[in-house]
């Protein structure tokens, strides 16, 4: 069974705590930069077991009644059309997506800010859209010399034209679908308004990683690393908490080269800077929460290897640059892991030597027994290690038959004769489609059903890239996969 390293009960606590300190010690009023994923987030859930991926927002549910959330999307990504890579999304629809969820939890979205805009035609018809469906939404310029140039971006001609939000709680949390979307230069712009119109406000960030009270090269932070490859960010020890406070903390390049100019920004808008370190503007407490150190520092060497993976992949596809894979290697050497140390890479490559080197796919379960599938006329290895995978969970023979072929060969005939698709195997979406038309009259089909739940934080290795859609199934089902950077076929078009 997984471990257990973490203390989510204790960290929810410690943040609720931690975020009314900040609002108390500025006045009433603070604006909270969420960074990474405020709910589902799931990399924290990998490297961190025992955190849940809704953490942030059961904290800020805690407090509903003072959060308002501003959101805030670039043009530049809604003119780039650029994709939320763990859902699939488009940034913009996950704007929407966002509210809704932040409204199911009974939050307040006060409204949408579009950053950088430029009467980019793409972003000028989400912003009608989002006018059109009834949310508030602002937009925010960009600003010659950001960030460097403090005397005109602090400035009439610099935040001054951006529109001021109106907001009415006193903890406004600003988040984003990604990074990069303008979350800090938002908070700033506010600071200076709030500061013009008299209004006493304050800034601090909400961010997970990297924890900066665990050692530097600690693997979680190294996970960290690996997860922002194609970002460039790189941890560090923090220069400025060590002169100030002659103690080490952990933070990123981007937050340490930025800081001389925040604090500057500060002191224009506010008189003085209430920070001395980028590490001081944080509110992270998860370092303080995490009660088995080897449970940790296992799970987050496993998702280093996961990222080296999905970055070979991602070169394969020509989404990143060499560079980016290389980085994440000097990664795994610094954390003493490699791909060995994933115990289904090894069983997916032996099943597919097994079976004249047709694709395969292994799954480790939970109670780590490890299963496999293989490449058949009727199933694809991905269905068929996830059917393998719930016969073994049920505890049923491997012989077991839990799909007549009579359910399947109608669906391959639609698929072929019908439908025009050259591949009659069943992929993972059809492959559960039969089963569960099967368990509506098979106990033994039900049963296999009944098992898909506890797939949820398996671990899973494919010897080819597996299609959009077994990927998101496997994704759907908690199922953590990684892919050998590998084409089924040399076709140059792949689906």
């Amino acid at each position: 069974m997984r471990r257990i390293g973490f203390d989510n009960d204790e960290y929810i606590r410690k943040q609720s705590e931690q975020i009314a300190r900040r609002i108390s010690e500025f006045g009433g009023k603070l604006y909270l930069e969420f960074g990474g994923k405020l709910f589902d987030d799931y990399h924290a859930a990998r490297v961190l077991p025992g955190f849940k991926p809704d953490s942030k927002l059961q904290t800020l549910k805690n407090i509903a009644k003072d959060v308002e959330i501003v959101i805030v999307i670039s043009s530049c990504d809604i003119e780039n059309s650029k994709i939320r890579r763990d859902i699939g999304i488009s940034y913009d629809n996950d704007v929407l997506r966002l509210i809704d969820a932040f409204r199911e939890f009974g939050l307040f979205v006060g409204s949408v800010v579009i950053s950088k805009y430029d009467n980019q035609p793409s972003a000028k018809k989400f912003m009608e859209r989002l006018k059109s469906l009834g949310i508030k939404t602002y937009v925010h310029y960009p600003i010659a010399g950001y960030p460097y140039d403090v005397s005109h971006i602090v400035s009439p001609e610099g935040f001054g034209k951006n529109e001021y939000i109106e907001t009415e709680r006193p903890l406004v949390v600003v988040t984003a679908p990604g990074p990069g979307s303008g979350k800090m230069a938002t908070c700033l712009s506010q600071l200076y308004h709030e500061n013009e119109r008299g209004i006493k406000a304050g800034y601090a960030k909400f961010e997970t990683f990297p924890i900066w009270n665990i050692p530097l090269k600690h693997p979680v932070n190294l996970a960290y690393e690996a997860a922002t490859a194609d970002l460039d960010d790189v941890n560090m020890i923090d220069p400025y908490h060590l002169e100030a406070y002659g103690k080490t903390a952990v933070n990123y390049n981007r937050d340490v080269e930025v800081f001389p100019v925040l604090n500057a920004m500060f002191e224009r808008i506010k008189g003085e800077s209430p920070y001395k370190s980028p590490t001081d503007m944080g509110v992270n407490m998860a370092g303080f929460c995490i009660v088995d150190d080897e449970a940790v520092s296992d799970a987050s060497n496993q998702e280093i290897i996961r990222r080296y993976f999905a970055a070979l992949c991602d070169q394969r596809y020509g989404k990143v640059k060499p560079s980016v894979v290389e980085k994440i290697e000097v990664l795994m050497n610094q954390a003493k892991t490699s791909t060995d140390d994933r115990k289904t890479v090894k069983a997916a490559i032996a099943r597919s030597i097994d079976t004249n080197n047709q694709p395969a796919v292994s799954i480790e379960l939970n109670d780590g027994r490890i299963v496999t599938g293989k490449t058949s006329k009727l199933l694809g290895a991905a269905s068929a290690a996830l059917l393998n995978a719930v016969k073994a969970l049920a505890e049923l023979p491997k012989e077991t038959m839990m799909i007549a072929p009579e359910t399947i060969e109608p669906i391959q005939k639609l698929k072929t004769n019908t439908l025009g698709n050259h591949n009659p195997r069943l992929h993972t979406d059809e492959a559960l489609i039969a089963l569960a038309i099967s368990a509506s009259t098979d106990d033994i089909a039900k049963l296999a059903m009944e098992q898909l739940e506890k797939l949820r934080g398996c671990q899973a290795h494919s010897t080819v890239i597996l299609s959009p859609i077994d990927n998101d199934v496997y994704r759907k089902l908690g199922i953590d996969l990684t892919c050998e950077p590998q084409y089924n076929t040399k076709k140059l078009y792949h689906r």
